[in-house]
């Protein structure tokens, strides 16, 4: 199958853990010769994403504040980073599937974000497993993909608006999160996330990449485009602490970190 078809037809796939092995699977058929059509204008054969019944989403608000110091709280804070990736799955596969016409190096990075991405969820239900519980046994929310629906008609905004601004959020609230952890004695999780943040950076840095090089086709500046996106889709301000040297490793400038550190009220996509 070509590789965009085939991250469609993953996308579409509701149990996560076939999900999950199918991603995983992804980049072996990307090494193919001519695996990938970027002409290709592909259609989904029901609604997306492919989900399971479980957990029930809700809006943000109402979910109840995760401590990671008993037992069921440190399951529900884990529950909470395992739906982040089941939705970072999705939003890896989403973009190299949706946009027709751009380079075969943008699909191969975005199948690439969907496998680690895999791995991380799989990683964390095995631990969440250990602690005697299953994804979908706590409420989660839908932020993560109602920002990839804003988003479906452009891919520059879709880059600008989703790897580098809300899963750009993970870099800042790991660390805080692996400190909780570790005072719990869970020592698993904190290189569980370990994992997560690394491989984090290298998600948000292709998302950097991949804005740059529509902004310069486009003959627009990364900056002030930005600024246009965020108030046209209505995407979330930060709030700190930040990673400024997580943010940078992933490619953020300078002059984009003050411009950061700069409008830190306003409301923020709970992670």
């Amino acid at each position: 199958m070509e590789l965009r078809a085939a991250a469609l037809q993953v996308l579409q796939t509701p149990d996560p853990a076939a999900k999950a092995a199918a991603a995983r699977a992804l980049p072996a058929l990307a090494a193919r010769p001519q695996a990938i059509d970027p002409a290709a204008v592909l259609q989904p054969a029901g609604t997306l994403p492919g989900r399971p019944p479980l957990p029930r989403l809700v809006l943000p608000a109402s979910l109840p504040r995760r401590s990671a110091y008993t037992p069921v709280g440190r399951a529900a804070l884990l529950h909470a980073v395992a739906h982040i990736e089941l939705n970072a799955i999705d939003l890896a596969l989403d973009a190299a599937w949706r946009f027709p016409g751009m380079p075969e190096r943008y699909y191969l990075d975005w199948i690439q974000v969907a496998s680690e991405e895999a791995l991380h969820y799989t990683l964390l239900a095995e631990h969440l497993a250990s602690l005697g519980h299953a994804y979908g046994d706590f409420d989660a929310h839908d932020g993560l993909w109602s920002m990839v629906e804003k988003t479906a008609g452009d891919v520059t905004a879709r880059m600008a608006l989703v790897p580098r601004t809300l899963e750009a959020r993970g870099l800042d609230a790991t660390p805080p999160m692996q400190a909780r952890l570790a005072k719990a004695g869970d020592h698993r999780a904190c290189e569980i996330l370990a994992i997560i943040l690394r491989d984090e950076i290298g998600h948000v840095a292709i998302g950097n990449r991949w804005y740059r090089w529509l902004c310069q086709r486009g003959g627009l500046d990364p900056l002030s485009h930005y600024t246009v996106l965020a108030a046209r889709h209505g995407a979330p301000r930060l709030r700190p602490p930040f990673n400024l040297s997580a943010r940078t490793e992933a490619g953020f400038t300078a002059e984009e970190i003050t411009e950061l550190a700069s409008g830190v009220d306003g409301e923020i996509v709970t992670p």
